[in-house]
């Protein structure tokens, strides 16, 4: 008996190579700037003062974490997911070019447009601010991809009020044709719409 559980343990620790699965940080890739580019919904913020202080960081201990871009086939071109503002610092500052050759540490992930935007948004949400009309944008485009309230939610993160927030700030009311969370009226949304924004306001000027 003692043998048998012996070999079920033993059976327990082997995994297939098609089982592993290899984090993206496992693998990564030195390359030249002029091989990245930006994204166009980005809705991260960083302050000049926080910008400085990356860049003397970048600086002092060199880049510690890869930036996340996705491989653009027909443009050969790596696009960024996560990383813009250490992408931007290398092209901004004369020193840190120098030194690095004008290369950058990227990982690449594989994933479409939908999913790498909610994989921005991941990011960004877990340490920085964010602009809220791109962040409207993004849910905006999502939506208009076909994603669900649920699907959006899901996968970025976000609570259903906090959803429902965004679409009302747009005051589109394409965006409430999924009506899984939400059950406002187009005029709730055009009289929500000021005070969301006036409420938005004064959170940036005072939080």
């Amino acid at each position: 008996m003692k043998t048998k559980q012996l070999s079920m343990l033993d059976n327990y620790g082997k995994v297939s190579k098609e089982e592993i699965y290899s984090s993206p940080v496992y693998n990564v890739k030195r390359v030249p700037i002029d091989k990245i580019r930006a994204n166009a919904y980005n809705p991260n913020a960083v302050a000049p003062p926080e910008m400085k202080l990356l860049e003397v960081s970048i600086w002092e201990d060199g880049y510690t974490m890869p930036v996340v871009c996705y491989y653009v086939e027909e443009d050969d071109v790596y696009e960024i997911v996560d990383g813009y503002h250490r992408y931007t610092t290398l092209k901004t500052s004369k020193r840190i070019f120098e030194r690095e050759q004008g290369h950058l540490p990227i990982v690449v992930i594989e994933k479409d447009m939908s999913n790498r935007m909610a994989s921005t948004i991941r990011h960004n949400r877990a340490r920085g601010s964010h602009s809220i009309e791109l962040m409207s944008n993004i849910v905006s485009e999502l939506v208009d991809s076909g994603m669900s309230d649920a699907w959006i939610v899901r996968h970025i993160g976000m609570d259903k009020d906090e959803l429902l927030r965004l679409k009302q700030i747009t005051g589109l009311a394409s965006m409430f044709k999924d009506s899984e969370f939400s059950k406002c009226s187009e005029l709730d949304i055009a009289e929500n719409k000021k005070v969301e924004l006036e409420s938005i306001k004064i959170d940036e000027e005072y939080g």
